[in-house]
């Protein structure tokens, strides 16, 4: 596949939009673009809130790919991994998150990444996940925080271990309680800690995406990150 948006290997580009568009774009993408297993997937969800957020999300992803590689976005084919991670038949890496109204789609070239964004909002239950997911230097350093402090920063731990277990393409094979990544608000994102392979540390980058309010997104990818582009995809 030849590449139309310049990319150069030590860079990430990262895409970011609303999924609020209208049903006729939803309808549009569903009836033009997406592939019958997308579609099948839409159908499956229940509410169509739902349905329109996945649709937009998938005819996104189309869309930015096609600006890397020489196909039109519905001629776009995805390839999956052991585990169902989706790729293309090319050099050209991507991972897609998309959280409530908020889409995120990141792309490199020769290199492994992963990506996660999620709305921050009160939730009842967030210190029993973190008991249940964190590490145990994770636990401590979230509830050290100050009580204002710490949604954010079970939101910054979460998105980045998230954003990791992605990139690595291994799924629920790698337990989130194995590795350490930072979280305290206001400090650089960072991979501390592997107890599965120690070495996994220095082949892997953690950055925090800054994207519109009450949304925190992390990217993970393999290797030394010099520069994060950051774009937004309008409908």
């Amino acid at each position: 596949m030849a590449l139309r948006q310049e990319l150069h290997p030590d860079q990430v580009h990262l895409w970011w939009s609303s999924l609020s568009a209208t049903e006729s774009v939803s309808e549009v993408l569903v009836s033009e673009m997406l592939s019958s297993d997308e579609r099948e997937r839409a159908a499956r969800f229940h509410f169509a809130r739902d349905q329109r957020r996945f649709t937009l999300a998938r005819g996104m992803l189309r869309h930015v790919l096609a600006l890397y590689v020489n196909q039109r976005p519905q001629d776009i084919r995805f390839e999956y991994g052991a585990r169902g991670k989706p790729q293309l038949d090319s050099d050209i890496d991507f991972n897609l998150a998309h959280s409530h109204e908020m889409a995120v789609c990141a792309i490199a070239y020769g290199r492994a990444i992963g990506v996660d964004v999620e709305r921050v909002e009160p939730m009842r239950d967030w210190k029993q996940i973190a008991a249940k997911t964190f590490s145990r230097a994770e636990q401590a350093e979230l509830f050290a925080l100050e009580a204002s402090e710490q949604l954010a920063g079970f939101f910054n731990g979460w998105t980045r271990k998230e954003a990791f277990v992605k990139a690595r393409g291994d799924g629920l094979a790698i337990p989130l309680a194995s590795f350490d990544v930072s979280l305290k608000p206001g400090e650089p994102a960072k991979l501390l800690g592997d107890r599965c392979d120690a070495s996994e540390v220095g082949r892997w980058s953690l950055a925090a995406i800054e994207l519109p309010q009450d949304y925190v997104g992390a990217l993970a990818a393999q290797g030394q990150i010099a520069e994060i582009v950051l774009r937004q995809w309008k409908w």
